[in-house]
């Protein structure tokens, strides 16, 4: 299935956070890696978004390490590409 313009901008939308370090990378991150993410690295961001905002910010900053493989590895990409 071919992602649209409006999975996009729904991402996007999910990205805006209640913290500004968040948002920053997070849109950043989404700026840069979306054109070339498969449909699962997509879905996987999308239900990365889910997590509170608190617990994003640990992970990103490195105050937690994610338990689940998965969400570790793009807590690492999103690291590495903002």
């Amino acid at each position: 299935m071919q992602p649209t313009q409006q999975d996009y901008q729904r991402l996007r939308w999910q990205c805006r956070r209640g913290m500004l370090e968040l948002d920053l990378m997070l849109e950043n991150y989404l700026q840069a890696r979306y054109p070339d993410m498969s449909d699962v690295q997509k879905a996987d961001f999308a239900r990365f978004l889910k997590n509170p905002d608190q617990l994003l910010y640990d992970w990103l900053m490195e105050q937690q390490i994610p338990t689940d493989k998965k969400v570790a590895q793009l807590v690492a990409d999103i690291r590495l590409n903002t």
